[in-house]
């Protein structure tokens, strides 16, 4: 790894994928670095820039907490997966998983998550629709409707996990590196390509209710990407 990607060995890591978050990403790490704090593992916050013309670059530079570090890495290669593929396989941590900028799941869902990851989960992952989810603020109509043609087809590949989309995901570090490193899918899609292989290469996946609010300004567009990811969800079930 070059040395530029080293970072400092942690029980967990959290990567937040980022383009164009200068706005959002600042409330989104204050709040997840004021828990970590509290927490008695060690742990990071990593931010992958993935080619903004804002200043989301800089943001980091505003939290200076030695206990809790913010890092920041960069990722030529657009799309949210291909962030949150170099986040994971650049991460040293027995734990590492990710959030969205946007801060749509609390941070607090990790209360439920570690402990699980701790008992032998390979991933465990936020749901918005299973027993005991709720949502805070509602999709719109639109979104609501992908949404439920998207988990049709992802059942095709995943049939026993209910959202495969809630941007609050958390794995078995060494798991998830060998894992990641091998994925394809750039886009929206990404996280059921590694699901996916997490599951064939014999790990549980486990999901856990949450409380989900939709955030305003969000990169995901409906019309680009969900048609795109779709497509990749198809090509995904295809080379079972």
């Amino acid at each position: 790894m070059p040395p530029c990607l080293r970072r400092p060995p942690v029980e967990l890591e959290i990567v937040i994928p980022a383009v164009n978050e200068e706005r959002r990403l600042p409330r989104t790490i204050a709040t997840t670095v004021d828990y970590l704090r509290g927490q008695v593992w060690s742990s990071a916050v990593v931010v992958v820039d993935n080619n903004s013309v804002d200043c989301t670059n800089d943001v980091p530079e505003r939290f200076d907490d030695p206990g809790t570090p913010v890092h920041v890495i960069g990722c030529s290669e657009p799309g949210k997966g291909a962030a949150v593929r170099r986040g994971i396989v650049t991460s040293t941590a027995r734990y590492v998983g990710f959030l969205d900028a946007d801060n749509a799941t609390p941070v607090e869902t990790l209360d439920k998550v570690l402990p699980l990851l701790r008992h032998g989960c390979a991933a465990v992952i936020a749901s918005r629709h299973v027993d005991g989810s709720r949502f805070e603020v509602e999709e719109s109509a639109v979104r609501r409707c992908g949404g439920w043609m998207f988990r049709r087809l992802t059942h095709l590949t995943l049939p026993d996990i209910a959202d495969t989309q809630c941007g609050f995901k958390f794995f078995d570090g060494p798991l998830a590196r060998e894992v990641a490193a091998g994925c394809r899918v750039d886009g929206f899609a990404f996280d059921v390509e590694l699901l996916a292989r997490i599951v064939r290469a014999g790990g549980t996946v486990v999901e856990v209710p949450v409380a989900w609010t939709d955030m305003p300004g969000s990169t995901f567009s409906p019309r680009r990407d969900g048609i795109r990811s779709m497509a990749d969800v198809l090509r995904i079930s295809l080379s079972r």
